[in-house]
């Protein structure tokens, strides 16, 4: 590849580079902390699914690590598989439990890949303090929102977040494993090429275990930044370099994107969580019983509208459900990890309500969508002739309508307590919330992830 001049790709390499924790305002490395918190919380409760497991186990089968090479440990299991092989199972299993977080204007996520690909770089070096652990988790964010607003704006489909995800992943990499500006640039354009250009929409249609391609955006980004440092080029990343989007980097380092993601309230597909809320206010608001609904409408955007019908038979497609959580909202008065994972996806009343409910797509909702929004609205029908109409509603947990803190460690605690236990989840989120600390550790923290530390064995 030439040497370009001094374009976005300096700055992202400046950036990169030369990021101090001392630099990142206090609310944006409060979210980073929180995000953090919020991801190794769903990280926890994805373990047992059968997507996760099966990650793991073909990552302990095909990507294992020779004797003399670097290797990590995968999340929340004690076996070492090469530092890609962990990314990609503990992206993998994130990705299964719709409950990470995300970024609206990418349509996609970015903590989903960047969280276990720095865990897999941190256990290849001696140590990772806990300040540069959030500069890396703030990089990530910054550099992947803006790789994934330009990949949305230059190609026609529509494409998983793994597609651009991986570039955080080689930029995060890079850094930790002290690289160069060269390697740098090297490690974006493989992991652009070789992200995952999977379509998206294709798993809205029919749900599977492929999710968000974030398991293959993680092993593409960490397999680009060691494949870097050892001197293989890449193409140049056209989401950075190429001229007509220098525009969209400009801002890297003033504006920060961390701020802008949101955290899920519901292990859902976003898509479906204004109708969500609005069934639950109304819910809440008139004392409802699922006896009292013969009817749900629901108004939605396009892509909102192309969420799976019916009744789920499994869990990936109660995640990329429309009708299927709301019933579960009214029936239940929640929609949890029960209800995408267990007896909810046998519930005889869930599924009389699903059979009752009709969806139809929105203009107006359309309009605002992506960048203004999920928005919905939800009308009950109610078995004595009323009409309970809960009005345009937009999906909390966005910066517009953030959950408060306390909201995010209760989800933290009830994602991971059951895998983990209380005492550890307790440890784990002292550690998490206290990574900004001087002197705090990060593969501490996630050593407490292990089932088994070192003075349990």
């Amino acid at each position: 590849m030439d040497t370009p001049a001094r374009t976005a790709l300096q700055t992202v390499s400046d950036f990169t580079f030369a990021l101090r924790f001392e630099e990142i305002p206090p609310a944006t490395v409060e979210m980073a902390t929180l995000l953090t918190l919020d991801t190794l919380g769903v990280a926890a409760a994805a373990t047992r699914m059968p997507a996760a497991e099966i990650a793991r186990d073909t990552a302990a089968m095909l990507f294992a690590a020779g004797a003399d090479a670097p290797s990590a440990r995968m999340l929340f299991d004690t076996r070492r598989v090469s530092p890609a092989g962990a990314a990609y199972a503990g992206a993998t299993q994130i990705d299964n439990l719709d409950a990470h977080d995300g970024y609206q204007p990418a349509k996609g996520h970015i903590g989903v890949a960047a969280l276990p690909a720095l865990a897999a770089f941190a256990d290849t070096l001696p140590a990772v303090s806990g300040r540069e652990a959030l500069v890396c988790m703030v990089l990530g964010y910054e550099i992947g929102a803006r790789a994934g607003v330009v990949l949305h704006a230059t190609v026609s489909d529509y494409h998983t977040s793994g597609a651009w995800n991986a570039l955080a992943v080689a930029a995060i990499g890079a850094r930790l494993r002290g690289h160069d500006a060269g390697q740098l640039r090297q490690g974006l354009g493989i992991a652009e090429y070789h992200g995952p250009r999977s379509q998206m929409m294709r798993e809205i249609d029919n749900p599977s275990m492929l999710h968000d391609g974030s398991g293959w955006g993680a092993l593409a980004g960490v397999t680009a930044a060691f494949l870097a440092e050892r001197g293989f080029t890449g193409a140049p990343a056209l989401t950075v370099e190429a001229p007509e989007v220098a525009h969209r980097w400009a801002d890297l380092g003033s504006r920060w994107e961390t701020d802008q993601q949101f955290i899920k309230p519901y292990p859902i597909c976003r898509w479906a969580h204004a109708p969500i809320d609005a069934a639950l206010r109304l819910r809440r608001a008139h004392g409802l019983k699922a006896a009292d609904v013969a009817a749900v409408e629901i108004a939605t955007f396009h892509e909102s509208s192309r969420l799976a019908g019916g009744m789920p038979d499994t869990s990936p497609r109660a995640q990329y459900s429309l009708p299927f959580p709301v019933a579960a909202a009214i029936a239940r008065g929640k929609v949890g990890l029960e209800e995408v994972t267990g007896d909810g996806l046998r519930d005889p009343e869930i599924a009389r309500l699903v059979a009752a409910t009709t969806v139809r797509e929105e203009a107006k909702y359309n309009a605002r969508f992506p960048d203004r929004g999920r928005w919905g609205d939800v009308t009950l029908v109610l078995k004595d002739g009323r009409r309970l109409e809960s009005g345009e509603t937009n999906a909390r947990g966005g910066a517009e309508d953030p959950l408060p803190r306390a909201e995010v460690v209760a989800k933290f605690h009830d994602y991971a307590a059951p895998v983990v236990g209380e005492a550890r989840a307790q440890e784990i989120e002292q550690a998490i919330l206290g990574l900004e600390r001087p002197g705090a550790d990060f593969k501490r923290a996630i050593d407490l992830s292990l089932p088994n530390r070192p003075s349990e064995a």
